[in-house]
């Protein structure tokens, strides 16, 4: 790749001066300049690498509890419940029109489809994307090239640790990286290698959020994914801190056979987060979504069980209510994946 591809995303109030996996080579990025926009932070608390990484053993037990979660999620759904017919006739259409790639099958997966790298060219040229300085984009296979273009555009990529398990975000910026290493940072494991996790004491202001779908409706936005409620999570804990509001673009990019026109938007939940842009390998789609967008976390929604399965929402729970001296609700108990929780190595 030509260095010239790289720019540094616009400036921002703070610089990471030291890190685990920095590099003393000179930098591939040439400076923007600084916006004029306001902005508006929220405050996270900064995570710390201080053990050696295991690239191998950190990937058999991401790949072994990612197959524990699914089969449990597949375990407790209900085939008969809407969106789960509606999930398995686009998983069943893939598989046997063979258009996706691995990891296969499909079945309860963000499917990494046929043409997901034309989708995200295609994503890469929106407005949106251009303008925007840091991008929330899912950990999905589908969308490792949009990541990869978040990076080599300079822009600072904000990313999920795999279901939540491990923290909360990681962030990555090309000046973390060489010209050797960027298209690994665009993986799980070079995440965990390269990336910053952020916690609940970090500045961040994301300006587009990138999801991962299994079936989206482009007249109206309505989007399903696959079944485990944590893109929804994500979104809601960056609302409600402040990092996003109703502006915030929402784009997915999918297989022309994921669209669908079966969603019906009253049957959707409060924390069902709509799109606003559908990028396929042949068209890019403007839903003009009338959908509400969700305005931060649910508590009465959220299972006892997952906050005990996700330890930044524990530590956000808990914040929220010795600042306001009142309980936060919880939602119903319902039958989860069981806990997955990293092995602490040394």
């Amino acid at each position: 790749m030509d260095l010239h591809a790289f720019r540094l995303s616009q400036s921002h109030p703070f610089m990471l001066s030291t890190h685990r996996y920095s590099y003393n080579a000179p930098s591939l990025c040439t400076l923007r300049s600084l916006s004029a926009n306001p902005r508006r932070w929220f405050t996270v608390e900064a995570g710390k690498k201080t053990k050696a990484f295991d690239e191998a053993a950190f990937e058999a037990e991401r790949l072994a509890l990612d197959a524990e979660a699914r089969r449990a999620t597949a375990e407790a759904a209900d085939p008969k419940a809407w969106k789960w017919v509606i999930r398995k006739r686009i998983w069943d259409t893939m598989e046997a029109r063979n258009f996706a790639n691995n990891p296969r099958p499909v079945h309860h997966r963000i499917p990494n489809f046929v043409g997901a790298s034309v989708a995200a060219q295609k994503m890469r040229e929106l407005d949106v994307f251009q303008v925007a300085q840091c991008v929330k984009v899912n950990p999905d296979s589908p969308q490792k090239q949009v990541r990869f273009l978040t990076l080599s555009d300079g822009k600072k990529l904000l990313t999920p640790q795999p279901r939540l398990r491990t923290g909360f975000f990681s962030v990555l910026e090309s000046n973390m990286l060489t010209l050797g290493t960027i298209n690994e940072a665009c993986t799980s494991v070079g995440v965990a290698k390269y990336g910053r996790p952020i916690g609940l004491d970090e500045k961040i202001k994301v300006d587009l959020i990138v999801i991962g779908s299994v079936a989206v409706d482009p007249r109206t936005g309505a989007r399903l994914g696959k079944g485990e409620g944590f893109a929804e999570l994500e979104y809601g804990m960056l609302r409600y801190m402040g990092a996003i509001d109703d502006s915030t673009p929402v784009v997915t990019s999918v297989h022309d056979c994921q669209l669908v026109d079966d969603i019906p938007i009253e049957k959707l939940l409060i924390h069902d987060v709509p799109v606003d842009i559908i990028c396929t390998p042949t068209q890019v789609i403007f839903t003009n979504t009338s959908i509400p967008k969700p305005q931060g976390i649910y508590w009465d929604k959220l299972s006892p069980e997952k906050l005990g399965q996700i330890r930044i929402l524990r530590e956000l729970k808990k914040r929220i209510e010795q600042e306001t001296g009142q309980k936060l609700p919880t939602g119903p108990s319902e039958k989860l994946p069981p806990t997955a929780q990293r092995s602490r190595r040394g």
